[in-house]
């Protein structure tokens, strides 16, 4: 194998304890802060594997958390977001394939300005999903096993969230 697919997969795997961590939290600050590190990696891991657009729509990962948690709720910044999303998706397209981190990057952007708490772990969950069929086109064993573990970590706080939220009606969790 060479060199840059094992640095590669070495990147896919520190991704993946940042995501476990991040989406065990019942935080969505401390869910947000963990993603922005996870995704340094997947950027990384990316590059390596010479996966242009995921890894520039990945790099926009990084600048969507910030913006996100800083405009929660703004339709204008988060339109532009999008907007920038399709430019690079364009700009980097090398085929078909590329659909994956673009519907990625869309769920991701909608999900983190408009939703909390459950909802947004709901369509987080789906821009996982389309990120590890990314991975599986790709062969990034560490990129696949990141987000199957995003998945399942993901299913269980959102579980946790909805036990809380029924056993004390009112308060969002």
């Amino acid at each position: 194998m060479p060199l840059t697919e094992v640095l590669g997969q070495i990147f896919g795997l520190v991704a993946l304890g940042f995501c476990i961590a991040g989406f065990a939290s019942k935080s969505d600050d401390r869910l947000m802060v963990l993603l922005i590190s996870a995704n340094v990696a997947f950027a990384l891991m990316f590059a390596f594997f010479q996966s242009w657009t995921a890894a520039a729509l990945t790099v926009l990962v990084i600048v969507r958390i910030a913006l996100a948690r800083r405009f929660q709720g703004n339709w204008t910044m988060m339109t532009v977001l999008l907007a920038v999303n399709l430019l690079v998706a364009w700009a980097t397209w090398a085929s078909v394939t590329d659909l994956f981190p673009l519907a990625a990057a869309v769920l991701g952007t909608v999900g983190m300005f408009l939703l909390k708490g459950i909802a947004l772990r709901v369509v987080l969950g789906f821009a996982a999903f389309a990120w590890m069929l990314n991975n599986i086109v790709i062969g990034s064993v560490g990129g696949i096993l990141a987000e199957a573990m995003v998945l399942v970590t993901n299913v269980i706080t959102i579980a946790r969230l909805y036990r809380i939220r029924r056993k004390y009606p009112g308060i969002e969790p």
